[in-house]
């Protein structure tokens, strides 16, 4: 159940405290290798896809920020996220520095459940990043390794920035 795991395996980051983000060397217009400088931006990241289906993401030759980055990239129409509720959610995780997608609820078509957000067992970057997500929309997540899972583990390499697309499945409020 490696895709529960690295979802659930919320405190690494949190708990190291750490900051800082992963690179990766990427070939220049004369075909040598440079570290990109610009910072990225959420308008950086190509996704597409509908609401509902596994998304297809381009990661962008910049440099991954310090900032956890939060784009919706389809406004929802139902009830939206808050701290305390519950939030059943579909994602792929994409790995920045080798453009992979390590995990997805769409391809094992079983969404998952986000109990009490803000305060889930979840990484840092999910606590904060989904609140305000909407029933039926889709957000963007840059998270930064010291909001996701800093020295790695779970299948994640040390100090790696992590791009997730998720959708709002279902809103539930809190009892």
């Amino acid at each position: 159940m490696r895709n529960v795991l690295l979802i659930a395996s919320l405190a690494l980051a949190a708990a190291t405290g750490l900051a800082g983000c992963g690179s990766s060397a990427q070939p220049s217009a004369g075909g040598s290798s440079a570290t990109p400088t610009n910072p990225c931006k959420a308008d950086d990241f190509k996704v597409s896809g509908d609401f509902g289906s596994a998304p297809k993401v381009e990661i962008p030759a910049c440099k991954p920020t310090d900032e956890l980055i939060v784009k919706d990239l389809v406004q929802g129409t139902g009830e939206e996220v808050k701290t305390g509720t519950t939030a059943t959610v579909n994602y792929q995780l994409t790995t920045f520095s080798d453009k992979k997608v390590l995990d997805s609820s769409f391809e094992r078509g079983a969404p998952f459940d986000v109990e009490n957000v803000g305060q889930a067992p979840v990484i840092d970057g999910w606590n904060e990043g989904i609140v305000g997500l909407k029933e039926k929309g889709r957000r963007l997540l840059i998270v930064p390794p010291a909001k996701g899972y800093g020295k790695g583990g779970q299948g994640i390499k040390p100090n790696e920035t992590l791009v997730f697309v998720i959708d709002g499945v279902k809103v539930t409020p809190s009892a």
